[in-house]
């Protein structure tokens, strides 16, 4: 296992309302104890994934807060430079291709901002997870791995490792037992499963364990996919 590296605080200590990333919020009961902050993928918002809730939380749970942000809008090269919601510019599907890492970080450092918030709300990071689907899986691990305070695990949903060449210095020492949870089509013609596999495996070559989970779908999700994640959630809540 390559030993983790020892980074700055990257946490933002203070936040401001006007800096914060517009969301939809659901909480399941009153003063939630939990909070996992759910990304969209290109083109969506935050609304995409908010009637998930239902199908995902069981009963016994203990009261949680949801947070669906929505992404900046910004031009997208693959889709001819029209503006859309986006965590990050897309150059290309093609393997190899340059990576918008500038429009990463600054994803990255408005993820953390939110998490400030649930810090300041009542919910420590421990009892954080993060989550996202496709651009938005590519967020929540990019910014889950590099979070200096432990998290309570990382859901990544048909999507891969970005700027994966920094992770090796930039990851945190907190984070290299986090729980991951990983589901990915079998016939994805956006994020194919070869680059999940190869993620995966960057991944494991650094020390990281993920629950790794195919499922016969394109881009896209699956109802045993959320019934494998509702249980896998459910086990980070105990």
């Amino acid at each position: 296992m390559t030993a983790a590296a020892t980074i700055p605080l990257r946490f933002p200590l203070f936040w401001s309302p006007m800096s914060l990333l517009p969301a939809v919020e659901n909480e399941t009961a009153a003063n939630p104890v939990y909070s996992i902050i759910w990304l969209h993928g290109l083109g969506a918002d935050g609304h995409d994934f908010a009637s998930i809730v239902p199908d995902l939380v069981s009963p016994e749970w203990p009261a949680l807060r949801f947070v669906f942000p929505h992404a900046p809008v910004r031009p997208v090269t693959i889709n001819r430079g029209m503006a859309t919601r986006a965590w990050y510019d897309i150059y290309s599907f093609e393997p190899g291709a340059p990576q918008d890492e500038a429009g990463t970080r600054e994803s990255i450092t408005q993820v953390e901002a939110l998490m400030a918030r649930e810090h300041e709300r009542g919910v420590p990071s421990e009892r954080i997870l993060l989550a996202g689907f496709s651009q938005g899986g590519a967020i929540a691990l990019a910014a889950g791995l590099r979070h200096p305070q432990k998290l309570a695990g990382i859901v990544v949903l048909s999507a891969y490792l970005p700027i994966a060449h920094t992770l090796a210095a930039e990851r945190s020492a907190a984070n290299t037992a986090v729980p991951i949870f990983w589901g990915h089509g079998t016939f994805d013609p956006v994020v194919v499963l070869q680059r999940g596999v190869d993620s995966r495996a960057a991944l494991e070559t650094l020390g990281y364990t993920v629950d790794w989970h195919t499922y016969p779908m394109p881009h896209a999700v699956h109802p045993q996919e959320i019934a494998d994640l509702r249980r896998w959630i459910g086990e980070r809540l105990r």
